[in-house]
């Protein structure tokens, strides 16, 4: 349902103080950027002689990365959250079956990866479970097969590795999957008739992305250029120093013949040579050629500076560019027919914060041009209709996600997929258009279904998470708002279980990260860093909102929070906390906040603006941009944000900083960080951590080992919102701290 929805994208602001109905003035103090210092610490308890009563400390958990360029370790002493509330019927490992917890959440397995057979007779898709017993901590994928009538709905791959990545052959006749059971992620396939999996290719550093051949007699894979001899050895005799950005390991295309009566495995060739890296492939129909996206090197950075299209004989030789310049090209996918490749594009410049717009180029004379814009101008390529007229793509709408097609001959965009949800992984079938996709909504967890391409009717085939205990669910509401420049907002507002109306509970406001990601209506009862039922089941409301900057609104509205980040941004988002107030549901009084990666920005930087929230927990989060810039492995990102370099403009980075209008934060905050964080560096939640120490305000800092930009292992994703909500709780139930 929707609410008060304005008109247009306002723009950014920048301008004077914001005031919000009679609340907290946002403020804009900086500190000078020699005042900090980033220190090392885990815990602080606050002295309560001295500050307001009612905050003393917290103990919590953060989730992050060490930050590449970090020299010191950080002595971590892991212990497990008290929990909240013990409920009659707990199981050990908290999950019953008439609550959400973070447990039970943990059940619904995820369902990804799917493939079609040519005929469409047959789908399959992967299977992702956690293993927590003991020692574990892990994920174990293996792939399913069903009829696309949903019968014979079976396990198809087994053992103790993973296997992922399916793909049918041309033929029908087999299934080929990527596994690490020989030691490193090798092409393996298997006869549908039954029999044995056996291994194809022996690629020394791991094959990543393969494509069967057209006819169905040959493979072609990506794998990084594995360590030499030399490496080796040094590595062995502790001499492996390492020389920053320099000796890249580049991706290369290679291929390895595939004979259905052989046994073992076949040698491969070599098809691209260069100082470049591979970042997508695709085979020409007739066999003969492939295409592939390239950039210049391996960092992900560079990803987001440059990209081209070129194209390479099947048995290998020279590249020949085709598409060329100083936008991004990506995604290369050959039609059909032949006549075209679709990519993706930036157009004529780089665009770090983010523009895929559709292209087609023709193989032979190099002629490019691009196709309708889509709505939200951030494609996703899925492939060609077997006539080789439309191209389909996925792209987020709103709060959904959908399928779409696009004509080549300029027509009118189409959209394939209906209904208030989110389109997962999507196949085709070649010889009658018969799709598989999978389907979530709030309410529903993620199955496979299949549908024909003209009329949009999804029929589940899948059983994954049928059987899984299914507690009364918080039900989830679409809001719309305006900001008070007039910008219009959405997000997803998650009621407690059992909301009784005209009743105000506590609030949690949790913001996405990005900028340009967003909320969109998947399940809610599925595990995440944030488990949204497991806070209702706890009797709180999760407002969940899209502010300037998201993806899924176009490109004015995702590039509205350009130079602006905690200022227009957070008006919009307080605006959402504001209208849920204003509907009788949040009591002013007990309005939490949380995020992470930049939803963790967030709330490091509205914590130095406001003083409405009663607790805060930091995940990830960047509260110095001038030290986030020059660490971080997508410092250009950062760039694009804010409009150069921060050498040149230090007033922008700080004054979009956190980290310098920290004298102002009074509100208890929790810093949540992974040890092994690349993306934002580990040191960015110490620097938080330390000022908030010490200055006085209560904070704590739990840091997971082994974890990069998020939790990677279940019993540590579990744990995130178990010690956010005994943060959230220490202070609800305690009187409101008082601003000095």
């Amino acid at each position: 349902m929707s609410r008060r929805m304005g008109s247009g994208c306002g723009a950014a602001t920048n301008g004077p103080t914001l005031r919000r109905r009679g609340h907290a003035t946002l403020r804009r103090t900086a500190l000078s950027r020699t005042g900090l210092r980033c220190m090392m610490a885990v815990r602080h308890t606050r002295n309560d002689s001295t500050k307001a009563p009612g905050m003393t400390t917290s103990r919590t958990i953060a989730t992050a990365v060490l930050a590449f360029a970090l020299a010191l370790a950080v002595p971590v002493r892991f212990s497990p959250p008290a929990h909240a509330q013990e409920a009659a019927g707990t199981s050990a490992d908290g999950a019953t079956d008439d609550r959400w917890t973070p447990a039970l959440s943990m059940q619904y397995l995820g369902v990804s990866g799917v493939a079609i057979s040519p005929d469409g007779s047959r789908v399959a898709y992967v299977v992702r479970e956690p293993l927590m017993e003991g020692e574990q901590s892990e994920y174990l994928s293996h792939i399913w097969m069903a009829d696309a009538d949903g019968s014979r709905n079976t396990r198809f791959t087994q053992g103790e590795s993973s296997a992922s990545s399916p793909a049918f052959s041309p033929d029908g006749e087999w299934l080929a999957f990527t596994t690490g059971r020989s030691g490193s992620n090798q092409i393996w396939v298997i006869p549908l008739t039954g029999g044995e999996a056996r291994q194809v290719t022996d690629a020394k550093a791991g094959v990543g992305q393969f494509r069967w051949s057209p006819d169905g007699d040959a493979f072609a894979f990506v794998m990084r250029d594995p360590q030499t001899e030399e490496e080796e050895q040094a590595a062995k005799e502790k001499r492996d120093v390492i020389l920053v950005d320099q000796n890249f390991k580049y991706g290369h295309i290679y291929s390895v013949p595939f004979d259905p009566g052989a046994t073992g495995t076949a040698e491969a060739t070599r098809l691209t040579e260069g100082d470049f890296h591979v970042t997508g492939f695709d085979w020409g129909p007739d066999g003969e050629r492939i295409v592939f996206a390239h950039q210049a090197d391996p960092r992900i950075n560079t990803g987001r500076l440059s990209g081209d299209i070129a194209l390479v004989d099947a048995d290998g030789g020279e590249v020949t560019q085709l598409v060329t310049g100083d936008g991004i090209e990506t995604s290369p996918r050959w039609s059909p027919d032949g006549s075209l490749i679709a990519y993706a594009s930036s157009g004529s410049q780089p665009e770090p914060i983010g523009l895929a717009d559709l292209y087609v180029v023709d193989p032979v004379t190099g002629a490019t041009r691009m196709l309708p814009e889509t709505p939200n101008r951030s494609v996703f390529i899925l492939g060609w209709s077997a006539d080789s007229e439309e191209v389909f793509l996925s792209e987020f709408l709103g709060t959904t996600r959908h399928l779409v097609a696009v004509p080549v001959d300029g027509g009118s965009i189409r959209q394939v997929t209906e209904g208030n949800g989110v389109v997962g992984s999507v196949a085709v079938a070649t010889a009658n258009g018969t799709m598989a996709l999978t389907w979530e909504t709030s309410d529903d967890p993620a199955e496979v279904h299949v549908t024909g391409m003209d009329a949009f009717a999804p029929r589940r085939i899948s059983a994954v998470n049928t059987d899984t205990p299914r507690p009364a669910m918080g039900r989830t509401e679409l809001l719309a708002w305006e900001a008070p420049d007039g910008t219009p907002v959405e997000g997803l507002l998650t009621y407690p279980v059992g909301y009784e109306a005209g009743t105000r509970v506590p609030l949690i406001l949790n913001v996405h990260g990005g900028p340009s990601g967003v909320f969109a209506q998947s399940f809610t009862g599925a595990p995440s860093i944030y488990m949204i039922q497991y806070f209702a089941q706890e009797g709180m409301a999760v407002l969940r909102p899209n502010p300037r900057g998201s993806t899924g609104y176009g490109k004015e509205f995702r590039y509205a929070n350009f130079m602006d980040w905690g200022y227009g941004d957070l008006s919009d988002l307080l605006a959402g906390v504001d209208e849920v107030i204003e509907m009788g549901v949040a009591h002013p009084d007990s309005l939490l906040l949380m995020g992470w990666s930049y939803g963790g920005y967030m709330t490091s930087f509205a914590v130095t603006q406001t003083d409405r929230f009663r607790a805060a927990s930091m995940g990830a989060g960047l509260p110095n941009l001038v030290s986030m810039v020059t660490t971080t492995d997508i410092g250009d990102y950062l760039v694009g944000h804010m409009g150069g370099e921060y050498f040149d403009d230090y007033e922008t980075y700080e004054k979009h900083s956190a980290i310098y209008h920290i004298s102002n934060v009074t509100t208890p905050t929790q810093v949540i960080h992974g040890a092994q964080d690349l993306r934002v560096p580990f040191a960015q939640g110490q620097e938080f951590f330390n000022s908030l120490r010490r200055l006085g305000v209560d904070t704590e800092m739990v840091v997971y080992p082994r974890t990069p930009h998020g939790p990677t292992e279940p019993k540590f994703l579990m744990d995130v919102s178990e010690r956010i909500l005994v943060w959230f709780n220490k202070y609800l139930r305690g009187p409101r701290p008082a601003a000095e």
